[in-house]
């Protein structure tokens, strides 16, 4: 269903994917938008590894807009987060670090789940504010704005660039 990899040398581990979607602060949710044109916007997100397959990645956003219109109209989903990019001029090419994974995602509606999911994001961005980010939580359910959404990721690959492999090959040789 998914295409492997064209460069498959270039190819990360599961575990180094995880790793990056972990400690990633931002990344890349490529959408069907309107009138058949790709919709890529950047958000904030959680990843929660799952004891077997690749878990998910979580959000907050509005209730209304493009980004919602186009997941209650597609739930297929891809998402990127570039890890590392050092353009290298006199190479001309970079030193690249990215993870590209597709799911489904769905619109959280329960109530203890929305709880649960928008304080996973207070958690990661907000650490030492707990009471005020949990607060919000509870203001925003209260009051019917809060609208979260979770990606149940089906398949996902990551990729480095030549010039890190002989970087990570340099260092190997070194220890």
């Amino acid at each position: 269903m998914f295409r492997p990899m064209r460069r498959i040398g270039q190819q990360i581990s599961q575990q180094e994917c995880e790793e990056i979607l972990a400690r990633a602060t931002s990344g890349v949710l490529g959408l069907h938008g309107d009138d058949g044109y790709p919709y890529t916007v950047p958000v904030s997100f959680v990843y929660k590894p799952a004891d077997e397959g690749f878990g998910t990645i979580g959000f907050h956003c509005a209730k209304v807009g493009h980004k919602i219109d186009a997941i209650r109209r597609n739930g297929k989903v891809s998402f990127t987060v570039i890890d590392r990019d050092e353009v290298m001029p006199r190479e001309r090419t970079t030193k690249f670090v990215s993870v590209i994974a597709f799911g489904r995602a769905h619109i959280i509606e329960n109530e203890d789940e929305l709880r649960r999911a928008a304080n996973e994001v207070g958690a990661k961005y907000s650490k030492g504010f707990e009471d005020l980010y949990m607060q919000e939580t509870e203001d925003t359910i209260r009051e019917g704005r809060l609208c979260c959404v979770e990606i149940a990721i089906d398949h996902m690959t990551g990729k480095v660039g030549r010039e890190v492999l002989k970087e990570r090959r340099r260092a190997a040789h070194e220890d």
